[in-house]
């Protein structure tokens, strides 16, 4: 009976346009070589009737403060733009989507300018085990899994009927409450949940014309993930491509009407391109070099 009375309770909360918003405590290890540097992010899972949306709270406030000083600088009409540094800019930029009932998944990713829709096509496929235990105040039951060159498992509950759960991972008979690798680099666990208002997605900022900020604006590239991947390995090798060729579209050689700076940590100032570019470069390389432990080795090895 418990079951059918949170059935029904979320039957009517997702007819009067409201959305159940799950949080979920996501601890990763960025560096393989650093297993004792773990990284905490909060992560929302939004569900209403016509599918999810996962991604990363602390993000979700950054771009929105971020969006909203914009806003104002064009409004007011200043001649430059300042782009502010937030406290909390968020570790993780990736967010999922996913399309009922069909379970139609899409992975949002960056790289440097470009911005990525990825279609997975790929089901993950469970194994349910017996093994039972409480997560949390949830009645749980263990499934396993191989996806994206990790072995993971789960522990789902038939108490909340959504078959969904955190990241790309849905099919189970309930909400994933928790997930995990095998080598504990990636967990995700339910902490919390409420009802909310179901709002319609933010509206881009209208910059100004010939006006470019990375990471705002512009249509999402949709690609399969071999797609991605080729990608990816493009810009492991040439990290400043994008910039260069964006600088060349935008002002003729080396960005005659493309002006901009870059502090060094020593607080070294370069308004020189090729400087700039060496500088880039070398900061993308060392940030790689200790970002080597990714949710989904496959999308990028």
């Amino acid at each position: 009976m418990k079951n059918k009375i949170l059935f029904f309770m979320f039957l009517g909360i997702l007819a009067n346009a409201q959305m159940n918003r799950f949080y979920y405590e996501y601890k990763f290890i960025p560096d393989s070589n650093n297993k004792e540097d773990v990284k905490k992010e909060i992560m929302f899972l939004d569900i209403d009737k016509n599918g999810s949306n996962y991604y990363s709270h602390d993000k979700f406030v950054a771009d929105s403060t971020m969006r909203a000083d914009l806003e104002k600088q064009i409004n007011n009409g200043g001649g430059s733009l300042k782009m502010n540094k937030t406290e909390r800019p968020g570790d993780v930029s990736y967010k999922v989507t996913k399309q009922y009932p069909d379970f139609k998944t899409y992975l949002f990713r960056s790289i440097s300018m470009d911005k990525y829709k990825i279609k997975d096509d790929k089901k993950p496929e469970w194994k349910i085990l017996s093994d039972k235990q409480k997560i949390g105040e949830y009645n749980a039951q263990k499934a396993t899994t191989s996806f994206g060159g990790r072995e993971w498992t789960a522990w789902f509950t038939t108490d909340i009927p959504f078959q969904d759960g955190p990241y790309v991972f849905y099919g189970l008979p309930g909400l994933i409450v928790k997930i995990e690798d095998a080598t504990g680099s990636h967990s995700m666990q339910l902490v919390g949940n409420k009802t909310v208002q179901n709002q319609n997605a933010e509206k881009e900022v209208q910059l100004p014309e010939k006006v470019k900020i990375l990471g705002l604006g512009g249509k999402e590239i949709e690609v399969t993930k071999d797609q991605f991947k080729k990608a990816w390995k493009a810009y492991v090798n040439d990290p400043t491509k994008g910039m260069r060729e964006m600088m060349m579209r935008n002002g003729g050689e080396l960005g005659t009407q493309v002006a901009f700076k870059v502090k060094t940590a020593d607080g070294k100032e370069f308004s020189d391109p090729s400087q700039i570019f060496k500088e880039m470069e070398k900061r993308t390389k060392d940030k790689l070099q200790k970002d080597n432990n990714p949710i989904e080795p496959d999308l990028v090895n």
